[in-house]
């Protein structure tokens, strides 16, 4: 209720600020890039659960919820500029990290179970600002943005910017943007290394990531549209998570009730670099099908390589409804310094049991439905509904990772 309030206050706030700035930017007119206010609320529900989890040390419960309300206002500060608020509260339960300490329960410590102490919960808040000016002729634009984003043991400051130039009568676009996230962990380790003398906690609880992106689209016809895309990431700091442990077979266990204690922390290179590359294509097919197929292949230092490919099929029902069935296929190598619960030995110097770094393929089956008025002739308040969306994904791994993605979209003009 408290996340709500929020959301629905700074509603009112940015609408506020919105009209004062519309009422003092009026003046000739001229074609808007946006013609009125929008507001964008957005609303997802995610649970997962598998049998393999990295805060303990690759075998436990997965069991995961999050809620996500999020609000989004793009306001015309005039015929050129606009201004997209961007704010949003995520809400999770994780089973697997309140296993942080596994003895803060009311029952025995057990991997596959969920203690009840603090971690068992937290609560992500995020706020970003976007201002994008469009040329007179609308063949350019640039944008740049900040944002903030902060939870219990994570802090982070992102900024960046863009560049956009449409030619050949706007059927061809080119595009750059490019991108800097500065991160602190307050950096949170397994109850039972804490008070060893033994145990080295990490020295730099920094994470630094830039990125830059490259992106070419161009219609090809009057019915096919195609698009490439290259993004280079490089990231430097405290690449590892504090709280995941690592059991070594070379080291005798220590359990504990039905926990194993873990024998150090993941620990992972202060350096990786990431380079994707992707390419669309859209085929409209006639009045009521669409076909949109998508590509990329991923690949970075730390051993891992990936392809990912993806179809969406739209099928309009009526003037106003739209469906969308689609399915997206991935697979991608393990990296190096990835071993199952149990498997890594005490001499190596980097090693994880994040099964997100392991090798697996997956597949995603999502369903959409879509309900578009441009004429909002429903409202709430002093918004006119132009849009509703809704999706459903269903997302199965084979190392038994299952999860499911209830999310929902209202497209809101402000009267």
């Amino acid at each position: 209720m408290k996340q709500i309030t929020f959301i629905l206050t700074l509603l009112c706030s940015v609408l506020t600020i919105a009209q004062e700035i519309k009422e003092e930017t009026s003046g000739t007119y001229k074609k808007r890039v946006l013609e009125t206010t929008e507001v964008d609320y957005l609303m997802s529900y995610y649970t997962q659960d598998g049998d393999n989890a990295a805060v303990t040390g690759g075998l436990g419960t997965e069991e995961l919820t999050d809620l996500t309300p999020t609000i989004v206002v793009s306001v015309p500060l005039n015929d050129d500029d606009v201004l997209t608020i961007d704010a949003g509260i995520s809400a999770y339960t994780s089973a697997s990290s309140s296993n942080v300490n596994p003895f803060d329960g009311d029952g025995p410590a057990d991997p596959f179970v969920a203690s009840t102490g603090a971690s068992e919960s937290d609560v992500l808040a995020t706020f970003s600002g976007t201002y994008s000016h469009s040329s007179d002729d609308r063949n350019s634009v640039w944008s740049a943005n900040l944002t903030v984003a902060s939870e219990y043991d994570y802090f982070s400051l992102g900024f960046g910017g863009s560049y956009t130039r449409l030619f050949n009568e706007k059927n061809t676009e080119v595009s750059i943007k490019a991108n800097a996230f500065l991160d602190t962990w307050n950096a949170i380790y397994p109850s039972e290394l804490r008070s060893l003398p033994s145990f080295v906690p990490f020295d730099d609880e920094s994470r630094n990531s830039y990125s830059v992106g490259l992106g070419f689209s161009q219609i090809l016809s009057k019915k096919l549209q195609g698009s490439l895309s290259l993004d280079l990431i490089q990231q430097e700091g405290l690449l590892s998570t504090p709280f995941q442990r690592v059991q070594f077979a070379d080291v005798q266990d220590v359990i504990v009730q039905q926990f194993t204690y873990a024998d150090d922390i993941e620990r992972l290179p202060d350096s990786r670099f990431k380079i994707a590359v992707g390419g669309r294509l859209h085929y409209y097919l006639n009045e009521i099908v669409t076909v949109r197929t998508f590509y990329r292949y991923y690949s970075d230092d730390w051993g891992i390589n990936s392809h990912t490919a993806s179809i969406e099929i739209p099928i309009k029902i009526s003037d106003k409804l739209t469906i969308y069935p689609s399915y997206r296929f991935y697979t991608q190598t393990a990296a190096d310094y990835f071993a199952a619960f149990n498997q890594h030995l005490s001499i190596q110097q980097f090693y994880t049991s994040d099964y997100d770094l392991s090798d697996f393929d997956a597949n995603q089956y999502g369903f959409g439905l879509s309900y578009t008025d441009i004429f909002t002739k429903l409202h709430i308040w002093k918004l006119g509904l132009k849009s509703i969306d809704l999706r459903f994904r269903q997302y199965e791994r084979d190392s038994g990772l299952s999860s499911s993605l209830f999310s929902g979209g209202f497209n809101f003009i402000v009267d």
